[in-house]
C-alpha cells in the first residue's frame, strides 16, 4: 500500500487498527462534511468533537490553539459581585490621578508611563475590589507581581485610599527630599507599599511562579498554612519575550500550581512598536502555555462584539481575526469607519454582508473600545474561573487598547509608552469620557489639578469596604512581628574551629559539614532552605540527600537506581533541600522566595544557594540586585571559586571576577575566606546580623573553594579581623635585625601560594614576610569608604585597613585568585607602598599549578614580585628580581 502523496508518516501508522474498515468510515464522513459545507464546517466539527472527548475524560492531546474569542462565552459569565456604577466612579479617578502625577512630574523631566495603566486598570481594579487578598485577614494573603509601568495607577489608588498624599503624588520619582515615591515597585526605597520588585521585564513571572512553588514548600513542609494564599502576576504582552519569562512555565504545570494566575495585558504594543507585528501574539501565547499543560483564559472582546459573533453565521468573522496580524489590528483602532469597512470587512462577501447590518456606531464601538480587558464583567469572569479551576496553573489573555481613555493621541500609538504627559485640552476631554466632576477653575497656572472625592464619599467607603472584607490594604508589604532566630549552638562551629588536622579538607566542605551540623539545631534548623542548581554531588551535598530529602510535591513515586546506597537520591513531599536542575536563574528565583519570607508570609527562613561562582553573579546578576530591593537575607556561595581551581573546564568557568561584580551591590557583603575557621566565623556572624535582634536587610556572598588542604586551628583573638576582613595570620621571623621586610595579604585559596612565598623569601633571599588572611577585600573598602563620608562630616574616623596595617614595615603586595582589581579597592587606604598579583585575562585548560605559573600568581611569581617592590626601595639588590626568575624558571 503506497501512501497518498505528501503523506507524512504518523505515530497512529506504528498502532494496529483493529476495524480499518471504520477508520474508513470516519475518514469518508469527514471528506462529505468538507465537499458539502466546506473545510471551515468541518474543521469546526472537529473542534467539537475534541472538545467533547475532553469532556468524556477520554485521554487525548489538547488543542495548542483555539479560535479567536473570549473562553468565557458572555451568557456563561458569573453574576458580577459588587456595585459596577460605583467601581466605575473609582476607577475613572484613578485614572486621572495617575495621568495628573505623570504630568505634573513632567515640569522637572523626571518621566514616567501613563498608557500601560490606561490599558490595564480594569485588570488592576477588579481585582483590589473582589479578588486580592491582604494580609490582616486569615494567613499571608496573596501576593502580586504588579507590572512596574502600571506604577502610577496603584499609587493613585493609594492617594484615593487614604494612603498616600497629594504632596506625595507630587514628588513622584523625586526621592531625595524624603517625601518622594520610587518609579516603579522598590521594596528597598517604599517598603510598607511595594513587596515584589518587578520591572526588570522577565524577573517578575520568573520570580511568580517559584514564590507559589515556595508557599507549597512551607505548607508541605508543615512551616505555614498558605491555601489561602494566591500569587498574581500583571505582565504585558512584550515582556513575555525575555526568556526568564516563559523560563518555568513547565514546573508550574508539572507542580500543579492553582494557586498562581499570569494576567497578561494584551495591548499588542511594545515599548516602541507592535509585539508581533505580522503575527498574533494572542494565539501565539495560548499555544505557548497550553502546551506548557496551563488553563488559558482569553478575554478579547468586549459585549459590543456579541452581536458581531451572532451574526457571523458562516465563520467568516472568525476566520478573518484569525488572518489580521497584530499591527493591523492597531491600526484599525486609529483609522476611520470607512477604512475599516473596506480593509477588516471588504475582504470576502460574507464579511461584506455582514457590514451592511451594522451601523458605523457599532463598528466605531467594537473596534476603538470593546476590549474584554476594559470590561469588569468580563475581567471578574476571567478571574472567577482562575481561582476555582484546580489541577494547574492559569494564565488570563485580556486584550486592551494601550492609551484607552487618554484621547486619540494617545491611542493605539506607537510612540504612546515614551509619551509623558497630556495637554490640559486632552484632560478636559479626558474629563468629559469619564465623567469627573473636576470644574476649568481647578486648572491653574496650568497645572492638572489631582481629584478626589473626598475621604468620607461613597466610593472612598466602598473602596475600603472592599479591602476591609478582603483582609485589609493591598498592595501592601508587612514586616511581621516575629521573634530574632536564636543563635544555634556553639559545637556546630567549634567543629571548624579546631581544624581538621593532617586530613585535608576543601573550603566548600567545610561550609556544607557546618550546615548540616546546623541543620540539625533543635530550634532553627528546618529554616535552613540548602538550594543548588543540579550541582549537589560537585559540592558534596550528597550526604544531604538522605537526611534533609529533596523537595517534590509528589514525594517519590519511583524506586531510586541507587536505593542501596548510603547516600541515596531521595525525594520528600516535607524535602528540605531545592534541587532545581540545570537553571541557576530557577535557583535564585528559590532563593528570593526564601530569602524575603519573613516579609511574605511572617516566617524567617534561612537560605543558602550553592552553585559554580562563575554562573553566579555574571549569569544572574540582575536576581541579586531584585535581591536586595526586596530586602532579601541569606547565603549566596560561590563554590569552585576563583580563575585557577577549576582549570580543566576552560574559559567560560574560571571565575576571576564575581567578586568584582559583588561590590557594586551595596546589600551585599562580600568574603573570600581562606580555612574553615574563617567560614564558620563568618556565617555565624551572617547569621546574628541578619537573623538577630538588630537585623539587618543584607545578604552574604561567600566564595569557597574545591581545592583540599589541611585546615588550620583558629588563632586565638582573630574573630573581628575575619569579621572585618583583614588579620595577621602568620608573622615572619627576621633572620636578622635588618632584613628586608614586607606584607603579604592574600585572600581565599591563594594564602597558600602565600605562605609557600614566605618561606621561599626567608630560605633564598633573606627577606622576612608577614603574611596576612584578607576575608572581605569588600567589606575593608565599605568600611573606608564610611570613614571618608564621616571625614567629609567633620568626624575623624580611621580606616579598619589603615590600622590594621599601621606601622607594619616595608612595602604590601597583595595577591588572589582574582582579578588585580578586587585587592586593588583598597589600595587608596593603604599607607605603604602598594602592588598586586591576580588572574587577569581569560580562563584556561591545564593544571592547576601551571595555571597559577601562567597567571603569575603561584609562589614562585609572588617571591619575584616581592623582590621588585623591595629592589624599587633599594632595599635589595636590582639583580635579585632577574636571578630570582631564573632560578624559578620564570
Amino acid at each position: 500500500m503506497t501512501d497518498p502523496v505528501g503523506k507524512l508518516p504518523s505515530e497512529l501508522d506504528q498502532l494496529p487498527d483493529r476495524d480499518p474498515e471504520e477508520t474508513a468510515e470516519w475518514a469518508a464522513s469527514l471528506d462529505a462534511v468538507t465537499k458539502a459545507a466546506g473545510p471551515h464546517r468541518a474543521a469546526y466539527l472537529m473542534r467539537r468533537s475534541l472538545q467533547h472527548a475532553e469532556g468524556a475524560g477520554l485521554a487525548l492531546p489538547k488543542l495548542l490553539e483555539t479560535d479567536y474569542v473570549n473562553t468565557i462565552p458572555t451568557a456563561a459569565e458569573p453574576a458580577f459581585d459588587g456595585d459596577l456604577e460605583m467601581e466605575s466612579k473609582i476607577t475613572a479617578w484613578n485614572r486621572w490621578n495617575a495621568a495628573a502625577m505623570v504630568t505634573r512630574g513632567a515640569r522637572y523631566g523626571v518621566g514616567g508611563h501613563i498608557a500601560t495603566f490606561a490599558s490595564a486598570a480594569w485588570l488592576y481594579e477588579t481585582g483590589f475590589n473582589h479578588f486580592f487578598r491582604g494580609k490582616e485577614g486569615d494567613g499571608s494573603g496573596d501576593q502580586l507581581y504588579i507590572q512596574g509601568h502600571a506604577s502610577p495607577g496603584i499609587y493613585a489608588r493609594a492617594f484615593l485610599d487614604g494612603r498616600l498624599s497629594e504632596q506625595q503624588l507630587d514628588h513622584f520619582r523625586q526621592e531625595s527630599g524624603g517625601e518622594g515615591l520610587p518609579s516603579y515597585p522598590h521594596p528597598r526605597r517604599l517598603p510598607w507599599l511595594w513587596e515584589f520588585p518587578t520591572v526588570s521585564m522577565g524577573l517578575g513571572p520568573l520570580s511568580a511562579i517559584y514564590q507559589a512553588r515556595f508557599n507549597r514548600y512551607l505548607a508541605n513542609r508543615s512551616i505555614k498554612d498558605t491555601a489561602n494564599s494566591h500569587v498574581w502576576a500583571f505582565l504585558g504582552d512584550g515582556e513575555m519575550d525575555e526568556p526568564e519569562s516563559t523560563a518555568a512555565l513547565a514546573l508550574a504545570a508539572r507542580e500543579q500550581l492553582d494557586n498562581l494566575t499570569f494576567v497578561i495585558n494584551c495591548n499588542l504594543q511594545r515599548l516602541d512598536g507592535p509585539v508581533r507585528a505580522n503575527f498574533r501574539v494572542v494565539q501565539e501565547l495560548e499555544a505557548q502555555f497550553r502546551g506548557a499543560g496551563w488553563n488559558v483564559v482569553k478575554t478579547l472582546w468586549g459585549n459590543a462584539w456579541d452581536e458581531l459573533f451572532q451574526l457571523d453565521t458562516q465563520g467568516a468573522l472568525l476566520r478573518r481575526l484569525r488572518e489580521v496580524p497584530d499591527a493591523q489590528f492597531q491600526t484599525y483602532a486609529t483609522r476611520d469607519v470607512a477604512y475599516i469597512r473596506e480593509h477588516f470587512f471588504g475582504t470576502e462577501p460574507a464579511l461584506v454582508e455582514l457590514a451592511k447590518l451594522l451601523t458605523d456606531a457599532k463598528i466605531a464601538e467594537c473596534f476603538y473600545t470593546s476590549r474584554g480587558g476594559h470590561e469588569a464583567r468580563k475581567v471578574y469572569a476571567a478571574y472567577k474561573a482562575a481561582v476555582e479551576h484546580k489541577g494547574a496553573p492559569t494564565v488570563i489573555l485580556a486584550q486592551t487598547v494601550k492609551g484607552y481613555t487618554l484621547g486619540k493621541g494617545f491611542e493605539s500609538k506607537n510612540a504612546n509608552h515614551q509619551m509623558k504627559k497630556l495637554s490640559i485640552d486632552e484632560f478636559k476631554g479626558m474629563r468629559e469620557l469619564l465623567g469627573l466632576p473636576i470644574p476649568d477653575s481647578a486648572f491653574q497656572d496650568g497645572l492638572v489639578p489631582y481629584g478626589h472625592p473626598g475621604a468620607d464619599s461613597p466610593e472612598v467607603r466602598y473602596l475600603q469596604e472592599r479591602r476591609a472584607a478582603l483582609g485589609g490594604p493591598a498592595p501592601a508589604r508587612r514586616l511581621h512581628a516575629s521573634a530574632p532566630l536564636p543563635q544555634p549552638e556553639e559545637r556546630a562551629f567549634k567543629a571548624l574551629y579546631k581544624g581538621s588536622g593532617k586530613q585535608e579538607m576543601a573550603t566548600t566542605m567545610a561550609f556544607v559539614r557546618l550546615v548540616k551540623d546546623l541543620m540539625r539545631d533543635k530550634e532553627t534548623g528546618k529554616r535552613w532552605v540548602p538550594i543548588v542548581p543540579d550541582e549537589a554531588r560537585t559540592f558534596g551535598m550528597e550526604s544531604l540527600f538522605p537526611s534533609a530529602g529533596i523537595y517534590s510535591p509528589l514525594g517519590q513515586t519511583y524506586d531510586p537506581v541507587d536505593r542501596d546506597q548510603l547516600m541515596y537520591y531521595k525525594e520528600a513531599k516535607d524535602g528540605q533541600i531545592l534541587n532545581e536542575g540545570i537553571t541557576e536563574a530557577g535557583a535564585m528565583a528559590d532563593f528570593i522566595a526564601a530569602a524575603t519570607s519573613y516579609a511574605t508570609h511572617g516566617e524567617t527562613m534561612i537560605p543558602f544557594y550553592i552553585f559554580y561562582s562563575m554562573f553566579g553573579w555574571q549569569r544572574t546578576g540582575d536576581q541579586m540586585w531584585q535581591l536586595a530591593d526586596q530586602l532579601g537575607k541569606g547565603f549566596i556561595v560561590g563554590a569552585t571559586a576563583g580563575r585557577t581551581t577549576l582549570t580543566g573546564e576552560g574559559l567560560q568557568h574560571a571565575d576571576g571576577h564575581s567578586h568584582l561584580i559583588a561590590a557594586t551591590n551595596p546589600a551585599s557583603l562580600n568574603y573570600d575566606p581562606a580555612f574553615a575557621y574563617e567560614v564558620a566565623v563568618i556565617v555565624k556572624d551572617g547569621l546574628r546580623r541578619m537573623y538577630g535582634p538588630d537585623a539587618e536587610d543584607v545578604f552574604y556572598y561567600l566564595t569557597v573553594y574545591n581545592e583540599p588542604k589541611p585546615q588550620p586551628a583558629m588563632p586565638e583573638g582573630v574573630e573581628e579581623g575575619i569579621v572585618k576582613g583583614l588579620y595577621r595570620f602568620k608573622e615572619g621571623t627576621p633572620a636578622t635585625a635588618d632584613a628586608p621586610r614586607l606584607q603579604l595579604l592574600a585572600s581565599g585559596t591563594a594564602i597558600h601560594w602565600a605562605l609557600e612565598a614566605q618561606e621561599l623569601l626567608a630560605a633564598d633571599w633573606g627577606v622576612t614576610a608577614d603574611v596576612w588572611s584578607a576575608t572581605s577585600w569588600g567589606e575593608l573598602r565599605r568600611d573606608a569608604l564610611e570613614a571618608d563620608e564621616a571625614l567629609l562630616r567633620g568626624e575623624v574616623q580611621v580606616p579598619y585597613v589603615t590600622q590594621a596595617l599601621s606601622g607594619a614595615p616595608g612595602p604590601v603586595l597583595a595577591v588572589s585568585d582574582w582579578m588585580r582589581q578586587v585587592p586593588d579597592q583598597i589600595s587608596q587606604w593603604v599607607e605603604q607602598d602598594w602592588s598586586s598579583l591576580g588572574t587577569d585575562g581569560f580562563g584556561l585548560s591545564d593544571t592547576r599549578d601551571a595555571a597559577r605559573r601562567h597567571f603569575g600568581v603561584d609562589a614562585q611569581s609572588i617571591v619575584v614580585a616581592s623582590l621588585a617592590q623591595l629592589a624599587k626601595r633599594g632595599e635589595v639588590p636590582a639583580s635579585a628580581v632577574k636571578e630570582a626568575r631564573e632560578r624559578y624558571g620564570l
